[in-house]
């Protein structure tokens, strides 16, 4: 498992990293924003070359990788390069990717920049791209050198950015700890760190997710879907907005066939909704949407698999949930909005 650092032990560990080895940094067109701050942090920063790929989840295709690697070669990089990955959850799935694959592999060090990057995306050994409308259909896991993180990159996050990132944090106390609930206005790096925590807590017991680390997926089965199928539409939505329609349709499966109680449903629907805006879903759309369900990399014989909840802080996986509970998720997510 690779170290998470915070602040000063990371940019002391970086600062000692680069006094010895050869490093190229990659962030996107929206990140490079976070250089200036990176060049105070760890000044050695400032004469490395930089790769910079476009900004968005539309952008994380095995198309940006060629043009990544190609990059990496014009600047003479070899097995003992490291990449530093600086930006959100698609830098750091995008170039944990290109590095676990440039070579056989080089290393890197992810520099997460937005809430979701630091608490979920860039740690945990998942690197990826998407791939024919399929959301990280391509990938390896692949362990960085260290996750270092400074709150400090979030005053670069606009308010949906970071908005964004807290679905993964809801997640964290869903599924395992739900003082987290208690915490949300609390100090933010106290939030960060315990729900850094979580994360860190279920990927020891379960790299490769053969089994308990398949709970961080809660939320994640129809919310992928539903970001797939908005992603190249007029109005696409973030990754923790559909994250967000997912934990609350999947929390009313949980009723139905998991235990979940209706006050937990309740308390499930306000935290989220206090934080999120509904997304409206059509019939038609709806249709697509489950027909991406079908390639969800949890599914086992053909079977859509969810992670759904006994209680908050309980979740259980390999769950198969029928269409018609599906069809009645939806229909209690529009008619609560």
């Amino acid at each position: 498992m690779s170290d998470v650092l915070f602040k000063e032990k990371a940019w002391r560990f970086l600062l000692d990293l680069l006094a010895t080895e050869k490093a190229i940094i990659l962030c996107d067109s929206n990140t490079k924003a976070c250089l200036e701050y990176l060049y105070v942090a760890c000044p050695q920063t400032k004469e490395l070359p930089t790769i910079e790929m476009p900004a968005g989840e539309r952008n994380k295709t095995l198309k940006t990788c060629e043009m990544v690697w190609y990059q990496l070669t014009e600047h003479g990089a070899d097995r003992n390069t490291i990449l530093l990955n600086l930006g959100g959850g698609v830098v750091t799935d995008l170039g944990g990717f290109v590095a676990s694959t440039y070579m056989r592999g080089i290393r890197f060090v992810n520099i997460p920049t937005s809430l979701l990057g630091m608490v979920d995306a860039a740690i945990g050994g998942k690197t990826g791209v998407d791939f024919g409308g399929l959301k990280n259909m391509i990938g390896t896991f692949s362990q960085s050198e260290a996750v270092l993180i400074d709150s400090n990159f979030l005053k670069t996050l606009p308010s949906r950015q970071y908005r964004n990132g807290l679905a993964e944090v809801f997640k964290h106390a869903f599924i395992s700890d739900s003082s987290i609930l208690d915490m949300m206005e609390a100090n933010e790096d106290e939030l960060i760190s315990r729900s850094v925590q979580v994360k860190l807590e279920v990927v020891k017991r379960d790299e490769f997710e053969a089994g308990e680390r398949k709970k961080l997926n809660f939320g994640h089965t129809i919310g992928h879907a539903i970001e797939s199928h908005l992603l190249d539409s007029e109005n696409p939505i973030l990754h923790g907005e559909a994250i967000a329609v997912g934990m609350i349709m999947e929390s009313w499966i949980s009723l139905k066939i998991a235990g979940l109680s209706e006050d937990d449903l309740n308390s499930i629907c306000v935290a989220v909704d206090s934080v999120f805006t509904r997304v409206s879903i059509t019939e038609t759309e709806w249709l697509a949407i489950k027909k991406l369900l079908i390639y969800d990399k949890k599914n086992r014989d053909g079977q859509v698999q969810f992670v759904l909840l006994q209680r908050i802080g309980d979740a259980v996986i390999d769950q198969s949930v029928s269409e018609a509970h599906l069809d009645e998720a939806l229909k209690f997510y529009s008619n609560q909005a």
